[in-house]
């Protein structure tokens, strides 16, 4: 067993399972994070891990020779949606922490065990942290602060007309853990939760259009994609505070003039940044005011970058305190994109079954 579970340790060694595009961002941030330290990669694809590991100055291993390995603390888990919790379950039967990028699984029922598995002082920690950084933050003390007065609703809206038109390998936004609300909702809706606090229950219509998709750069182009998900998702969310959210994600929207991201207060608007970035300003328009006017950073990890969530989840097994991009967070969010879709199938609203803390604010600072 790994020395992942030794709580005493002020430096998590860690390794990284999948090497595709996403890696490279978490490459970047993780020299810059003192209490993460990068020891070995793995890679179904070896000759790519090779490369990888080469550039990084670390080693490459097997998938299963990494998980063995005594010399790592914590997986990074870059692989696909659909092997998420098949390779976390095996880091933590290994004696490892386990950080994966979204979603944490396919479907509630697959995932549950993820959380269940924690023990003996090991956790599971989850993408999207971008929430930790100064824009998503900034804009939660803004709602703490009560400077929009008291919080009664809340509308997102993100839309593209689909992956497929900048992606060389796009395929996998189509299949199942993909569709715009598993590959983009996770960002709002885990904003919504660290903004707002839980959500109770859902309601939602899911659809998806009959045209054709096909792949416009790279060596794939022309070739179509067969489409095996719903393209285009609104949905009315209510949380435990009373507060209701509407929510639209879709792959069929080709211009809109929606804003992005706003909170409803009784004295004001807050003109939540694009969460699926750590560090854009945040805007509020007041009734004292009259006008829109920039706040200052007050709360997050500055110039933050993916990564930043597994070195939060270092500093609170060394603090012995919850830590913010959590598992059940993850959690949370997968039933609550889950519990859309079934609203939209059987046309009715839907009980969650989850719950979760909201989240502490991440006091402004470099790194956790």
């Amino acid at each position: 067993m790994s020395g992942g579970t030794d709580a005493s340790r002020e430096v998590l060694r860690v390794g990284v399972i999948g090497v595709g595009v996403i890696s490279k961002q978490y490459f970047e941030s993780l020299p810059k994070l003192p209490n993460l330290k990068l020891v070995a990669v793995a890679d179904l694809n070896e000759a790519r891990a090779a490369e990888v590991a080469a550039g990084q100055g670390v080693a490459v291993r097997s998938v299963d020779e990494l998980l063995a390995s005594d010399d790592i603390d914590a997986v990074i888990n870059l692989t696909i949606p659909a092997a998420h919790v098949e390779v976390g379950l095996r880091a933590l039967a290994a004696g490892k922490h386990v950080f994966a990028e979204k979603p944490l699984g396919l479907m509630t029922a697959e995932a549950r065990p993820l959380i269940d598995a924690q023990k003996d002082g090991l956790r599971v920690g989850s993408a999207p942290d971008t929430v930790l950084g100064t824009g998503i933050q900034t804009a939660r003390k803004v709602v703490d602060d009560g400077v929009i007065g008291e919080v009664l609703g809340a509308s997102v809206h993100w839309s593209a007309p689909g992956h497929e038109r900048w992606h060389p390998a796009p395929a996998f936004y189509y299949q199942p853990g993909g569709g715009p609300l598993y590959d983009m909702g996770p960002y709002y809706l885990t904003s919504l939760v660290h903004l707002l606090g839980p959500v109770v229950r859902v309601s939602g219509v899911a659809r998806r259009s009959a045209r054709e998709r096909t792949i416009a750069t790279g060596p794939n182009a022309g070739t179509v994609l067969p489409v095996d998900v719903d393209t285009h998702i609104t949905a009315l969310l209510e949380h435990a505070s009373g507060v209701a959210s509407s929510v639209t994600v879709s792959f069929e929207v080709w211009a809109t003039r929606s804003p992005l991201f706003e909170v409803y207060g009784s004295q004001g608007t807050l003109a939540v940044p694009d969460p699926n970035r750590f560090s854009d300003p945040v805007e509020v328009f007041t009734a004292a005011s009259g006008e829109w006017a920039p706040m200052p950073e007050s709360a997050g990890y500055r110039d933050a970058g993916r990564g930043y969530g597994l070195a939060d989840m270092a500093a609170a097994i060394a603090a012995g305190t919850p830590h913010r991009a959590s598992g059940e967070l993850a959690f949370h969010v997968l039933d609550i994109m889950e519990s859309i879709l079934t609203a939209s199938a059987e046309s009715r609203v839907v009980e969650l079954t989850s719950t979760v803390d909201r989240p502490a604010l991440v006091p402004l600072a470099d790194t956790p």
